[in-house]
């Protein structure tokens, strides 16, 4: 009998079955609660067949040797849980509540992966498969698990340096539960310091209320951008949240110049401004920020304003987070730290749904005591790709407010107005009133079927209705190219995706996609891949044309690659990024508009995939490859040689060119996945789905990869049944920070 047989024999008879009943139902777990050694074999056999990682095992036995240097024995159900709780952080998740765990294991953890192959890949079928995570966890109960918790040493509430910290029914890793501190004590330390804006008859809210009155004007109804402005100049931490054209980049430079006209009339700070930076998670969060950021300033009726405002009071260079807070390779920690602050007095972070629990703790370490932190974002966005949903919990009770009478009274004097009845709670908490959600859209007007269409979803409002008006035509912006909703069509439907990422399929648009105009202005019709390579490829750029012209032509290139993106749910298989990226490339080579599909060539997209500080790349910039005539042969003539180019991340114009072979994490993006694009915005985006549903396709991913289209919106899948039903699908990410908020 081999080792691996053998292995798995005596596994089944430390579970008390017979070796060849493969049903987990028939497995009795009697033992597993009361030998480390049967527990560490589960551990194993779950890694086998891939539903735990290397890591969460290596956790587990970790726990159990630094018990046994404290001489005592490793108790079996706290090594289940360590492991368990390092696989939810792997799902993005900052910890486990205990209490949802043994409600409902399967959901919770998502275990065993769909996919999964019960019996495994043995070649004896007859061999016991392990009892799933939910049947383990159904011989246990809560105070099992709380009572073994807390005789182990590896387990404090805190107070001891413990590589496990328990929470009430919260279990986390201490990494994890010190960064959640950390944001909740940075968050209630700012609520708690007293401003001069509270006052409404102070010379300082009399100064803002006029500031504000400049920059809005007066409305009918509730102005909920000019009632965001009042709140976050009241709170040194606010949050302003809302949908896509909501107008949240203009609710802010508004914000920055009305803050920059009280300081330039307050005594306090003898006319001194504000010290302001902005920041984004990435490179093209940032990039886009800055372009948003340039437009609204421009628009700013400074002359108008009380004080001495200038443009040079509001900043428009926008730097990514991990720039602003000096990023060290190889390592966590950042230069700016508590030891050494940043030097500011307001910190704005764009995309804030992309920050993650570590991340969202260094600003807070870097940020000085008295800074004023403001966070934007989308609450109904994909949160961040690493674990923790710090917007979304923020964000937790935005829709209904929840402002005390004394806030909508102090807004009323300062904004003017009456808030909505449903808008009002006399006990609503301190953070609440230092939320502020934009309710109107001004990208998506009523006759939109992309903001429709997300509302839609968003809201799990998908009616046959919606569907049909998606694939019949009736709107003017959206397109459902597979419309036999009978039945799967795998290889129909990805020849179309071929297709239509070379043309972007004008003609399935109404009127081919002509004459629709948006806020007045006349919209070219949608466009595929074939356009900026038809830009590539005709260029009239020689070996004697300068540097300027070639920079030109790359500026217009890398504008042209944004008019469309392919966004896919998965990164793997016929459907995913890897897939569909190769389906594209070679499609595009039988048109003979690339000259090849593998390696690099002209015309090459390429996302970088991770932080390069030596080149000054940051994980999400997009580049596009040119033949450019900067070489020399053997007698000193021009060679073209490939140069990537990517736009700089200075706030300029400028375009950086880099040498293909120092490119050293990243890959073709025709398609990229819905978390890569978050940040980004394109004219015509084209969300691909696979014919069947998987945990990853959720309410927020779909959301994500609708608002992601600016103008034109087009959705392929291979099963119109996994449209409906990835909507179904919710995010829900453990984390104690909004109940942390309110027991502080």
């Amino acid at each position: 009998m081999s080792r691996t047989r053998h292995s798995d024999q005596q596994f089944a008879l430390d579970l008390d079955t017979e070796p060849r009943q493969p049903t987990a139902s028939a497995i009795d777990t009697r033992h597993l609660f009361s030998r480390a050694e049967t527990m560490d074999h589960l551990l194993d056999q779950w890694q086998q067949r891939d539903w735990l990682r290397p890591l969460d095992v290596g956790f587990a036995r970790l726990i159990r040797t630094l018990s046994e240097e404290q001489g005592e024995p490793a108790p079996p159900l706290v090594l289940l849980l360590a492991a368990l709780v390092s696989h939810q952080v792997g799902r993005g998740h900052v910890c486990v509540d205990l209490a949802n765990l043994l409600q409902d294991a399967d959901a919770t953890l998502a275990l065993p992966p769909d996919e999964a192959d019960p019996v495994g890949t043995d070649e004896d079928a007859t061999t016991a498969a392990p009892p799933a995570p939910g049947e383990v966890l159904s011989r246990t109960s809560l105070n099992d698990c709380l009572e073994a918790l807390a005789e182990s040493s590896a387990v404090s509430d805190g107070s001891l340096t413990t590589p496990l910290v328990l929470s009430g029914t919260r279990l986390y890793l201490r990494r994890l539960w010190q960064y959640e501190r950390q944001i909740a004590d940075g968050i209630h330390a700012r609520l708690a310091l007293t401003s001069p804006l509270a006052d409404p008859d102070s010379e300082a809210t009399a100064t803002l209320a006029e500031a504000l009155e400049v920059l809005f004007g007066s409305r009918p109804g509730v102005d909920f951008q000019k009632l965001a402005c009042a709140l976050a100049a009241r709170n040194r931490f606010a949050v302003i949240t809302g949908g896509p054209g909501t107008g949240k980049t203009t609710t802010v430079v508004n914000l920055l110049a009305a803050l920059q006209a009280v300081a330039s009339q307050s005594a306090q700070r003898n006319g001194r401004k504000y010290r302001i930076r902005l920041a984004a998670p990435t490179g093209k969060a940032a990039a886009r920020l800055n372009q948003s950021i340039g437009d609204a300033t421009s628009r700013l009726p400074l002359d108008r304003l009380p004080g001495q405002v200038t443009l040079d009071d509001i900043p428009t260079r926008v730097t990514t987070l991990h720039r602003l807070l000096g990023s060290r390779p190889d390592t966590r920690r950042f230069r700016h730290n508590r030891d050494n602050p940043l030097l500011v007095d307001i910190l704005v972070i764009d995309e804030a749904s992309m920050v993650d629990v570590d991340l969202m703790a260094s600003v807070f370490e870097a940020l000085p005591s008295t800074a004023q932190l403001i966070l934007l974002g989308d609450k109904d966005q994909l949160a961040s790709v690493d674990a923790g949903a710090v917007l979304g919990e923020l964000c937790q009770r935005a829709t209904a407010a929840h402002y005390t009478p004394d806030t909508a009274g102090w807004l009323a004097s300062v904004v003017g107005g009456t808030l909505p009845d449903e808008l009002l709670d006399p006990v609503g908490q301190r953070l609440d009133q230092a939320v502020a959600m934009l309710r109107t859209s001004y990208r998506f007007g009523d006759g939109s079927g992309i903001g429709k269409l997300a509302e839609a979803v968003n809201t799990n409002a998908l009616d046959g209705a919606m569907l049909a008006a998606c694939r019949d035509g009736g709107f003017d912006d959206v397109i459902w190219l597979n419309g036999d909703t009978r039945r799967p069509a795998t290889d129909e439907t990805l020849a179309r995706i071929a297709d239509h990422a070379i043309s972007g399929s004008p003609g399935a648009f109404r009127n081919r996609g002509e004459g629709r105009r948006v806020n007045s202005q006349l919209l070219p019709p949608p466009v595929g891949y074939g356009h900026y390579l038809s830009l590539l490829n005709n260029h009239s750029l020689t070996e004697a044309s300068g540097r300027d012209a070639w920079d030109e032509l790359a500026r217009q290139t890398l504008r042209a690659f944004s008019d469309f993106q392919v966004l896919c749910a998965l990164r793997k298989g016929p459907w995913g990024v890897e897939g569909i990226n190769d389906l594209v490339a070679r499609q595009l080579l039988a048109h003979k508009v690339i000259p090849r599909a593998e390696g690099w060539y002209s015309g090459r997209p390429v996302l970088v995939t991770g932080n390069d500080y030596n080149l000054g790349l940051m994980n999400g910039d997009i580049g596009i490859t040119l033949s450019v005539p900067w070489d020399q042969d053997d007698e000193g003539r021009p060679a073209h040689t490939l140069r990537v180019a990517f736009p700089a991340a200075d706030g300029t114009d400028d375009i950086r060119w880099i040498s293909p072979s120092r490119l050293q994490q990243l890959e073709t993006v025709y398609a990229m996945t819905v978390h890569k694009s978050q940040g980004s915005e394109f004219n015509h985006t084209c969300l691909v789905l696979p014919d069947r549903i998987s945990p990853v396709m959720t309410r927020e991913l779909i959301y994500t990869g609708i608002t992601r289209a600016r103008n034109w919106f087009s959705l392929i899948t291979g099963d119109a049944g996994v449209f409906r039903d990835s909507v179904k699908q919710q995010v829900v990410r453990a984390s104690g920070l909004a109940q942390g908020l309110i027991e502080q």
